[in-house]
């Protein structure tokens, strides 16, 4: 069963907490602190599988879990990493955060493996914690908590052309006679259910890739029928072959379908419509009347405004081989770059500033700060570096701590805790 869509729940896999322990052995008074640090948590992985073209392993299982790193030893024994996950997905899946609808990876073109969520870093043991003044200190760092997201999955097709049009008006029959694809091909008068893809070989030029795209009838922009399914799957597509009842054997005006499709396109996304677009004026073996010549009609009203017209015949193959060798040149004068979708949702990043909760209080002319996603910032972040200290500062304004601060009344110089660190503070 064909399936491009599913939404899922992810987890990555928490760090294993520091252990805290003391070397006891004869002979060694005062051992000092010897507990080992936790094993990292697993990462959550998408990774593009060949074999695969739907979504449909996700259909029936939504939750998937790394496991979390085991905590750390006495004697200085490091916990266990854990395993990472790895979800296998066709190409061209995009996924997406499920509230935002921003995409965190498109698993097409060089993107093949991606880690989406990171796992927690194993806290630290009780060694690290010795100083001239502690040299026998009970705590340990705890490891990093695990992230957790819902994510929606969406396959795009890949294809160098779109086959777009009302149903029954002949893209399955064209799409099975250039191609050795073998869509199921019937009189609906609905639609085609699913993206049916081929290859298009030719002799003396480049092929491409070709998908008949279905859903397109009016009102799909707007969700009629399965619209917003299926639009999703031109995204990827350069050029569109529009296909057309030129005899108009169900009624339909050839002109007026077009400029509908055309509309629909226009109001899902505008960038998509103005891609090029040539016109298979399909059906002409049906066409009967000697008083009037659709054909003419779509040059008229088409070809001024850059619009190709190829009269064809999906049943005999007539005018079939002159569209396929025109389209052949008109991919070859565009941008081979593949539609890739840019990221616009970081995990890591996001998730730090989701709900965050805090406190400010001054104890003992000391502001104190504390809050638990505080805590995680600062299990990671490398403050001796440059960077790490950049962070730092841009998270405490984003967050709205120093505005806290500045309102519980703090001046320059005075003492800031969060947890382990300390600092003056200075606009």
């Amino acid at each position: 069963m064909f399936a491009d869509r599913a939404k899922i729940f992810i987890r990555s896999g928490k760090g294993g907490d520091g252990h805290v322990s003391f070397r006891r052995e004869l002979y060694v008074p005062n051992g000092g602190p010897d507990g080992g640090d936790g094993g990292r948590g697993g990462d959550v992985i998408f990774e593009v599988d060949e074999g695969l073209n739907t979504l449909q392993d996700f259909r029936h299982r939504k939750k998937f879990s790394a496991k979390d790193g085991e905590q750390g030893g006495k004697r200085r024994c490091h916990g266990k990493d854990a395993e990472d996950i790895i979800l296998r997905v066709p190409e061209g899946t995009v996924i997406k955060e499920s509230e935002s609808g921003k995409v965190i990876a498109d698993m097409s073109g060089d993107n093949r493996r991606q880690i989406v969520l990171k796992g927690g870093k194993g806290g630290l043991g009780n060694q690290h914690f010795a100083t001239a003044t502690m040299q026998i200190p009970k705590y340990a760092q705890p490891g990093q908590p695990a992230q957790e997201l819902w994510v929606n999955l969406e396959l795009k097709v890949i294809a160098d052309v779109g086959l777009v049009g009302f149903p029954n008006v002949g893209k399955s029959t064209l799409l099975s006679r250039v191609t050795n694809a073998q869509p199921k091909i019937a009189n609906y008068h609905f639609t085609t259910l699913n993206p049916n893809l081929g290859v298009v070989d030719l002799e003396g030029a480049s092929g491409f890739v070709i998908a008949d795209i279905p859903g397109l009838i009016e009102g799909a922009s707007e969700g009629v029928g399965l619209g917003h399914e299926f639009l999703r799957h031109i995204e990827r597509t350069k050029m569109m072959i529009h296909v057309v009842d030129a005899a108009g054997s169900e009624g339909r005006d050839p002109v007026d379908d077009i400029h509908k499709i055309n509309a629909e396109l226009e109001a899902y996304n505008p960038e998509i419509a103005a891609r090029p677009q040539v016109i298979a004026a399909n059906k002409t073996d049906l066409i009967y009347s000697e008083d009037e010549d659709p054909v003419a009609r779509l040059k008229a009203e088409f070809e001024p405004k850059g619009i190709r017209v190829f009269p064809i015949s999906g049943a005999t193959g007539v005018g079939i081989s002159e569209l396929l060798y025109y389209v052949s040149g008109e991919i070859a004068k565009l941008d081979d770059t593949p539609i890739v979708f840019e990221q616009e949702y970081f995990p890591e990043e996001e998730l730090l500033y989701i709900d965050l909760p805090y406190t400010v209080e001054k104890e003992d002319n000391v502001y104190v700060v504390e809050g638990p996603k505080i805590e995680k910032m600062l299990g990671y972040t490398n403050l001796d570096s440059e960077k790490g200290f950049a962070f730092f500062q841009k998270f405490l304004k984003d967050t709205g701590i120093l505005d806290e601060l500045e309102e519980a009344g703090i001046q320059e110089g005075d003492t800031v805790r969060m947890y382990g660190l300390q600092f003056d503070y200075y606009k």
